[in-house]
């Protein structure tokens, strides 16, 4: 079967109107729609529209309150403590950052947690927003428990991704946005809407032995027994360093969860019509307290010219920096359209048909 390709413009105001039928304000559904539009823009299919099926689902069940609005519950000029009220994750993260900015670029630096959210998209979002207003930008959330810590076979901490965005000055900005495990748990569901096995490495079954298939793995997570899981950044055990990603998935914990209220490790539960209280960092940095801001970005871009030009590995014809993928990927699927596996695009047209809200996909030339 081949893609279904949307305009990205389209797909945005139609995922905005299936939350604004579900009760989201006008401004929170743009919130999610532009997060989940933006990440299949850049190519990041596994946190794109394929998504939204979890939002509906969160809001009929229960556990997402579509209507609640963030609330700052401890503040000083640097930092803030901010419940997301069990509403949608995005409109939190969104006002959670805009309030680490706005502290960032009053004292040089801004520190905001969260807590009492939802799953929030994709954490580059957020740490993207800074690079505006000329500051770093870092982003982080804990999950639902998915990831096996290091010798162990079930699942007790989350995919929790890490984000940082940095202002250049001529080349695109510098922008990381990783899960700490090997692969986010969307890159299963991908493999698994597209029938394909995954790698050996990626994720354990339920008996702690690395598996081939995608489907076991997410249903051994998501029916409730927590078995098996997927394998921190560096894979099982500590040779290849899979103890360094279980490490940076805990401070994320940490981050996320311990110092802000929110849930932690398997407390961090979607099921069952269960709030998950997750919980969000973010952190600003102006690099204009350090060194003159039209240095640092002529720093950035120096520092990215050399590793570019690097001498290349035999049989390797390029070297990236992180983020170039994405925004040359977002070009092209901004000119040409964004292209939905099968499962994906019958999920969209069954909300098509559920809300009356019409949906055009259109064939590539």
């Amino acid at each position: 079967m081949t893609d279904s390709l949307i305009h990205h413009e389209e797909l945005l105001v139609f995922v905005q109107e299936v939350l604004m039928k579900m009760g989201a304000s006008k401004e929170d559904a743009f919130c999610v729609a532009d997060n989940l539009v933006t990440s299949n823009l850049r190519g990041i299919d596994s946190h794109g529209v394929g998504r939204l099926k979890r939002y509906v689902e969160g809001i009929k069940t229960g556990y997402i309150i579509p209507g609640a609005k963030p609330v700052v519950e401890k503040e000083s000029l640097v930092i803030a403590n901010i419940s997301a009220m069990n509403g949608l994750g995005q409109p939190a993260g969104v006002f959670g950052m805009k309030k680490a900015i706005e502290k960032g670029m009053n004292t040089g630096v801004g520190i905001v947690t969260v807590f009492d959210s939802n799953h929030y998209g994709f954490a580059g979002y957020y740490a993207m927003m800074a690079l505006e207003h000329d500051l770093i930008g870092i982003s982080m959330t804990n999950s639902e428990p998915l990831v096996v810590p290091t010798f162990s076979k079930n699942a007790m901490i989350g995919t929790n991704p890490i984000a940082f965005a940095s202002p250049t000055k001529s080349e695109k900005p510098w922008v990381m946005d990783l899960a700490t495990s090997v692969v986010p748990s969307g890159k299963l569901e991908v493999h698994d809407r597209l029938g394909k096995e995954i790698p050996p490495g990626w994720a354990t079954d339920e008996t702690g032995k690395s598996t081939d298939d995608p489907a076991q793995v997410l249903t051994n997570l998501y029916r409730g027994l927590g078995e098996g899981g997927i394998f921190p950044l560096g894979g099982e055990g500590e040779l290849h360093g899979g103890h360094k990603g279980y490490g940076l998935a805990t401070m994320v914990e940490i981050l996320c969860g311990v110092i802000s209220g929110a849930n932690i490790l398997r407390d961090v539960d979607f099921k069952g019509g269960n709030h998950p209280r997750v919980g969000h960092f973010f952190m600003v940095l102006d690099p204009s307290f350090f060194i003159d801001i039209d240095s640092y970005k002529t720093r950035m871009d120096d520092l990215i010219n050399r590793m570019k030009t690097a001498e290349k590995a035999e049989g390797q014809s390029r070297i990236f920096v992180h983020g170039e993928k994405e925004f040359e990927e977002h070009d092209r699927r901004a000119a040409n359209g964004i292209p939905l596996d099968e499962r994906t695009a019958e999920s969209l047209v069954g909300f098509s048909d559920e809300f009356s809200i019409d949906l055009q996909f259109f064939e590539s030339k």
